[in-house]
């Protein structure tokens, strides 16, 4: 039996438990400095912070006065009205206490039939018309040629925003906003007002010539030429009516990219009186600064634009990073909440014997609750907004995140919990409400009740044939199906040797250890001889993928394309990881003949299910 880890007053686990179901203590130096970044909360934080419950539902509070989204005043006492209106409320004690109350349908909005689909790095998308990089012109391309075989989604990498300067973040898990998007993926050719500026176009195209994505390069072209087209058109009153819709979230934003041009991408680096999001010397900024804070909305506005027009009426995933950028717009606006000094990662475990360490700073879970949950909220949202569905990135972090002191290793560190149960009902609100479905990323090691905990809220898992043992044919319902991901190997280069080449020549392991790995992934694959070829073992691996029940089947563009090379090797600084662009443009795409037979293989497969 697993024993259950002691979790102290500060949601700190004293022990984890590994792959191996083996337990560890955690360093008693390591519970204390994290007990100090924690703090305590407020002795008055429980009769203040949000109620997350469900219409029926009991309450901890008697008589009492909730105002509703829509104004309505209603009265409850001591429960929930089985009738009680979902959304975000006000509850009112008659001791004048005022909290939140969210009331959540409970388990998220599902589509009733099974589909398949591509699952997309879209910066890898490269069109003849693309500026050196896949952009939302090449989604709306990718998402039509999926309608015509009868995909019904597509997933794609995370499109949120990084800073906007030289040295651009690559990785899309580590983005300055989960709330804003990225204008590297517009196609400026298309932005309201390009008909009135020379663009340049070839200048632009060649851009793609080149065998790696060269964001820097992508970015200083594009940045020019849409500032010129901002200039001439400036957007009308749409933009300007959108803007005002989108309020202070997007205002914040707009000025952090403002100051990001001038004084770099740590928002820590910055001027004193700049250094939060309000105050009289932002404000002075804002107002010298009015022209250039107003073209990083307008971007954002072209790209709501341009995003609405790419998905149309298909179901498009769009991917939740587990966080941001310590120095980026999201730990800017809400650096009260966060922990300094610390990271979020991953004990060791049998892909990575040193743990692992992301990057992201992570959100203090009493101060989150402090916060009336809106820095998730938001996140939430937009990521979802507009396209139908959702994918939550190590998705067990809704539970519990690995704290990495930033004196330490990634193995020094220890678990924190979070109100998952709060974080679940949020979610299931917002996919109501947005229609979209929710896929949570459970890869690696999962403790007890998570999945438990995901199935009863509606959040589909996440099954890899890589991964599991079990017969395709046993895997769950609820679940999205797949192959493999951006950080596993792909077929063609599991099946070749190439990606355990191209990993002893990173170091990322012994001799012994890639060996041993190989030929764990290749015993998932029964039915091939050793002289089959790369397109024979992506066919029998999508032969297999096809037996799942799951109601969600993905399938990669690299794999159905022959690609050797995964879209990021963890653990490598020195090789061009996000930056690989497929072997064969979007133009190219659906005549291609592997490609056309793994859409065959899947669709065949839900319409028989059918």
């Amino acid at each position: 039996m697993t024993p259950t880890p002691t979790t102290d007053e500060w949601g700190i686990d004293a022990s984890w438990i590994d792959a191996l179901d083996e337990e560890h203590q955690v360093a008693q130096g390591t519970i204390e400095k994290l007990r100090e970044v924690i703090g305590r909360p407020p002795a008055d934080l429980e009769d203040r912070a949000p109620i997350v419950a469900r219409p029926g539902d009991p309450l901890e509070v008697d008589e009492a006065e909730v105002v509703c989204e829509d104004g309505e005043v209603r009265a409850i006492d001591g429960e929930l009205p089985a009738d009680f209106p979902l959304g975000y409320h006000w509850l009112q004690t008659p001791e004048g206490r005022r909290r939140r109350l969210i009331v959540s349908p409970g388990r998220c909005w599902l589509p009733e039939d099974r589909r398949w689909g591509w699952a997309v790095q879209l910066y890898a998308a490269r069109s003849r018309d693309s500026w050196g990089i896949g952009d939302l012109a090449d989604l709306r391309a990718i998402r039509r040629m999926a309608e015509e075989q009868g995909a019904g989604f597509v997933l794609i990498n995370p499109l949120h925003a990084v800073a906007p300067t030289s040295g651009q973040e690559a990785s899309p898990y580590l983005p300055a906003t989960r709330r804003f998007r990225n204008p590297l993926y517009l196609r400026v050719g298309e932005v309201p007002g390009a008909e009135g500026v020379d663009l340049e176009e070839d200048a632009g195209r060649a851009l793609s010539e080149g065998s790696l994505i060269d964001r820097d390069a992508i970015w200083a072209r594009k940045r020019e030429v849409l500032m010129r087209i901002f200039f001439a058109h400036g957007g009308g009153e749409a933009f300007a009516r959108w803007r005002e819709e989108q309020g202070q979230p997007l205002q914040d934003w707009a000025t952090w990219a403002a100051i990001v041009e001038e004084h770099g991408g740590d928002w820590h680096t910055w001027p004193e009186e700049l250094r939060r999001p309000q105050g009289q010397g932002l404000a002075r900024y804002v107002e010298q600064h009015g022209a250039v804070v107003a073209f990083h909305a307008w971007l954002q506005w072209a790209l709501d634009l341009q995003l609405t027009a790419a998905t149309g009426d298909l179901t498009v995933i769009q991917d939740l990073p587990i966080g941001f950028a310590g120095g980026g717009a999201d730990a800017w606006t809400w650096q009260d909440v966060l922990a300094e000094g610390v990271d979020v990662g991953a004990p060791p475990d049998a892909f990575n014997s040193q743990g692992q360490n992301w990057g992201s700073p992570p959100l203090i879970p009493w101060r989150l609750r402090d916060a009336d949950y809106e820095p998730f909220i938001q996140s939430i949202r937009a990521t979802m907004a507009g396209a139908g569905g959702l994918r939550i990135d190590h998705v067990m972090g809704l539970f519990r995140l690995w704290w990495v002191p930033s004196d330490g290793s990634a193995a020094d560190g220890a678990y924190v919990r979070y109100p998952a149960e709060d974080l679940l009902g949020i979610v299931a609100l917002e996919s109501h409400r947005a229609r979209a479905l929710v896929v949570g990323e459970d890869l690696g090691t999962v403790e007890d009740g998570v999945r438990e905990a995901m199935a009863e809220h509606g959040v589909l898992s996440y099954r890899l044939l890589w991964f599991e043992d079990d017969d395709p044919a046993e895997w769950p319902a609820e679940a999205m199906a797949a192959v493999t991901t951006h950080d596993l190997p792909t077929v063609a280069g599991l099946w070749t040797g190439e990606d355990v080449e191209e990993q002893r020549e990173h170091g990322t392991g012994t001799e012994e250890e890639l060996q041993r790995g190989r030929t764990s992934l290749l015993e998932h694959l029964p039915g091939l001889d050793d002289g089959a070829s790369p397109e024979d073992a992506v066919a029998r691996a999508h032969e297999l993928l096809a037996r799942a029940p799951s109601m969600l089947l993905s399938a990669t563009l690299d794999d159905a394309l022959g690609e050797l090379r995964r879209p990021n090797m963890p653990g490598t600084t020195d090789r061009p990881n996000w930056s690989l662009p497929l072997p064969v443009p979007v133009e190219e795409l659906a005549g291609h003949p592997m490609l056309k037979r793994v859409a065959g293989t899947l669709s065949a497969a839900v319409r028989t299910a059918d």
